[in-house]
């Protein structure tokens, strides 16, 4: 799994741990799910980006955590003699609203990240949560490649 990271507004700057906590369990998505081929690109943000995005794309005029741009979702034709990647999309976390759902869970600020990276993941492989069947496999699914990563539920 070839997983991109930068910070958007570049001055923003995060602990290396958070970039290697976002890899880890990008990555562990991608062994779960076969996609060791696939190529992710993470925006690592603060509030005021993510609800500038979140209004545009969604409008939801608020911040939110994670937003997840999945290229996968339409019929695409196939290239041929291309390289053999999978490129699954973009997400966009806000280390910000991360850190302040840790503390409202009571959880620590690595869970929440690992948590929102394999949230966002999933949507770029098709997973939804607008029903209420689909919430509860979503669901399945996040806790299961979190005990994978040894992060469970705290």
């Amino acid at each position: 799994m070839n997983v991109m990271i930068s910070n958007y507004p570049e001055e923003l700057s995060f602990p290396p741990e958070i970039e290697a906590n976002v890899r880890a369990a990008a990555e562990k998505v991608g062994e779960l799910y076969g996609v060791e081929n696939g190529e992710v690109s993470v925006t690592l943000t603060d509030n005021a980006y993510i609800h500038t995005l979140n209004k545009e794309y969604r409008g939801i005029d608020r911040p939110t955590d994670v937003l997840s741009f999945a290229l996968n979702e339409s019929e695409e034709p196939e290239v041929e003699d291309g390289p053999d990647v999978n490129i699954l999309g973009d997400l966009v976390i806000s280390v910000e609203r991360a850190k302040e759902q840790a503390a409202d869970y009571g959880h620590s600020v690595k869970r929440e990240i690992a948590f929102l990276t394999v949230h966002g993941m999933l949507h770029l492989l098709g997973y939804d949560h607008m029903e209420e069947e689909e919430r509860l496999e979503m669901e399945n699914e996040q806790r299961y490649v979190m005990e994978k990563l040894g992060i469970p539920r705290e």
